[in-house]
């Protein structure tokens, strides 16, 4: 069962802190396609996918300790989540007309939990992202994934973009942009009634870049970041970090972790906090693409310590 949404532009028109809720009957009247899309990593090493290795079921997956799952498993995990999620219209500024879409999860706990905003890669809001959101929300966290291409594009994203679309919309998303639409989802997730007043940022790629340059914008509330295999800004940028940055990359992932040192030494020189870990073998986009055996064990590594950092710095 598809849970895609095809917004309709004229929902962006909402009232100041103002949202829309969407029914799961709603959000599968697009009819759209529940797997991904295959290239969705077209412009990245593709040998980081290794379609022929061996594949990693979602049984597997499960007894490694709840990770979330590669793109293969995603809808399949989706489809069979206990977790209540809904589809939310989040304006950009108080009173305008510009409204963001965003995959909501809630956790199944008895207190308030922190917030999580969860940012895509270029493709946009797409199924492995939502169930990225899903397996935050199995480990404690009100989980909020943004579609960051839905004003642009005048809706939700689905995973019918191709790459050349994607790769022309994602340019318009300035670092300005996209801290603008970030900081309102981290505000919606905070005004939450089951929300503490709290919230991180994690990315992938291009979603990366966007967790260490939201770290530098500093919005109110956020308390911490992880970026996934995304690449550093300069150091000037860097130097305003004020929140503790943990980084995730693979070993073969030059292009990223070239910038990694100039992370560690600026934000440690402002008496920051920051760790980075490489995982020997892994690729580019391996929480992705865990069908290639050392995206796998480098997934199994790094998701605990993605929920141990938040549950240390947003608690």
């Amino acid at each position: 069962m598809s849970r895609h949404l095809r917004l309709l532009p004229a929902l962006a028109l909402l009232g100041a802190c103002s949202f829309q809720k969407m029914t799961p009957e709603e959000a599968r009247a697009s009819g759209a396609s529940a797997s991904l899309m295959a290239d969705d990593h077209s412009d990245h090493d593709m040998t980081a996918m290794n379609p022929g290795g061996p594949f990693v079921s979602t049984t597997e997956i499960q007894q490694a300790g709840g990770i979330a799952p590669g793109a293969t498993q995603a809808a399949e995990r989706l489809q069979k989540s206990p977790r209540h999620a809904e589809w939310a219209m989040v304006p950009l500024t108080p009173g305008g007309t510009d409204s963001i879409a965003a995959w909501v999860v809630y956790p199944e706990v008895k207190r308030n939990a922190p917030v999580v905003v969860v940012v895509h890669e270029i493709f946009g809001l797409s199924t492995w992202v939502r169930s990225v959101a899903d397996q935050l929300a199995a480990d404690g966290f009100i989980a909020i994934a943004p579609d960051l291409l839905s004003i642009e594009r005048g809706g939700a994203t689905t995973d019918t973009l191709t790459t050349d679309v994607a790769r022309t919309m994602i340019r318009n998303v300035t670092p300005d942009k996209m801290n603008a639409m970030v900081a309102a989802i981290g505000r919606y997730g905070m005004s939450l009634p089951a929300a503490s007043k709290k919230y991180g940022i994690v990315g992938y790629c291009w979603g990366g870049s966007a967790s260490y340059n939201h770290a530098v914008f500093n919005a109110p509330g956020l308390s911490a970041s992880v970026v996934y295999y995304g690449s550093a800004p300069e150091a000037a940028e860097l130097a305003k970090i004020k929140v503790p940055v943990l980084g995730l990359f693979g070993e073969n992932d030059q292009r990223v972790n070239a910038t990694i040192a100039r992370a560690d030494s600026t934000i440690k020189a402002m008496g920051g906090t920051y760790q980075s870990r490489i995982f020997t073998g892994a690729g580019h986009g391996f929480l992705r693409a865990q069908d290639q055996p050392a995206n796998a064990e480098a997934a199994k590594q790094a998701w605990p310590e993605t929920v141990a950092w938040f549950k240390k710095y947003l608690k």
